[in-house]
């Protein structure tokens, strides 16, 4: 996309204005399609080389993680995954068996004594040193996009879901004191964002719907996760930031919670049981709209069918502003890279303010 990435674009999407171009938007752009579009390897430790990915690919922020999981799925790079492995279980065999270690497959926290157990205060120590390298490889005007919460996903991945569900009615101060370590831990990272004037935006990533509704009642959310985000957000907007927030799943219950609660902007509007221009009709003008572009689409879609999602979702959900395009979730390394293209050659072709074609 041709012209320098500029924050501002963002700001004005989630203010309803029609700036330039209808922004792109990922939380996420998995390293082996960085590589493909650079033509050369990108890791995790490589700033650099994100940095470039994220300025050439035509996106006005990067995103970097602050919380204790990376979105996407759960791997080693997550900070809650390196204590697990070499402090929970050093020097045992356990260690090396990613099973042992990954949140996805076991969990920690099944009662009392494990939570009073669970190394918390190591679990705070988060690592800032690539919000302080990222700083002096920004162009003027791109920003960081902060990624944190999961604290309602990392509270029943430590619990486990089946425990989690029935600690719920069982033990609900257990519950509740496994979300409040969590998200203090959050707020702590926030303390520290807050001060690095190239930081833009807090990023929460959250799923907490199944295709079918929320994964619990809404009341438990408004009594156990939402106050959170709610406070979460009020920070964010006293230091002038904006409030994003990702979850899969129907979400359509949980809407007017969502806005309540503060959130700027939401993605992905999940292609797979929301309509995201019938969410537009009723609550765009309070909410921006990002995503939208189906991943099996990215997976196995051919290029002209992705035109097509793209021009449609710029026709229908574009106007007036209030809408980024991206995917449906985010860009796996899965996704056929000429798709991902495709995807992006849309937006540029089709986007540009006023749209008029």
């Amino acid at each position: 996309m041709d012209g320098q990435p500029d924050f501002e674009n963002i700001r004005m999407a989630a203010r309803h204005e029609e700036g330039e171009r209808v922004p792109l938007c990922e939380v996420l752009v998995e390293y082996p399609i960085q590589s493909q579009f650079l033509g050369r390897e990108v890791s995790s430790d490589d700033l650099e080389a994100q940095v470039e990915f994220w300025i050439k690919a035509g996106y006005d922020f990067i995103p970097l993680t602050v919380g204790m999981m990376s979105p996407g799925k759960v791997t080693e790079e997550s900070s809650i995954s390196k204590v697990i492995r070499d402090v929970m279980l050093k020097d045992t065999p356990d260690a090396e068996n990613k099973e042992s270690w990954n949140l996805e497959y076991t969990h920690f926290i099944n009662n009392r004594a494990d939570f009073e157990n669970f190394p918390w205060e190591i679990a705070s120590k988060l690592d800032f040193s690539k919000f302080y390298t990222i700083k002096h490889l920004l162009p003027e005007k791109m920003k960081v996009i902060a990624v944190s919460g999961k604290i309602f996903t990392l509270t029943w991945m430590l619990m486990g879901f089946n425990n989690f569900a029935l600690s719920l009615i069982m033990d609900e101060q257990l519950v509740a004191d496994v979300f409040h370590k969590v998200a203090e831990i959050q707020f702590q990272g926030l303390d520290e964002i807050f001060e690095m004037p190239h930081v833009g935006a807090v990023w929460v990533v959250d799923d907490l719907a199944f295709g079918t509704g929320p994964m619990i009642s809404p009341q438990a959310f408004r009594d156990h996760v939402f106050p959170w985000y709610r406070e979460m957000a009020k920070r964010c907007h006293d230091n002038d930031l904006l409030f994003f927030m990702h979850s899969d799943g129907n979400l359509m219950d949980l809407l007017d919670d969502i806005i309540d609660i503060g959130v700027d902007v939401l993605q992905p509007i999940d292609p797979t049981c929301m309509d995201i221009v019938e969410v537009k009709k009723q609550y765009g003008d309070r909410l921006c709209l990002v995503g939208n572009v189906s991943n099996e689409l990215l997976r196995s879609g051919t290029k002209a069918a992705i035109e097509e999602r793209v021009k449609y979702l710029i026709k229908n959900v574009g106007p007036g502003g209030g809408y980024c395009l991206g995917s449906g979730n985010s860009v796996p390394d899965w996704a056929k890279f000429e798709n991902y293209m495709a995807m992006r050659e849309a937006a540029m072709k089709y986007g540009e303010y006023p749209i008029q074609w």
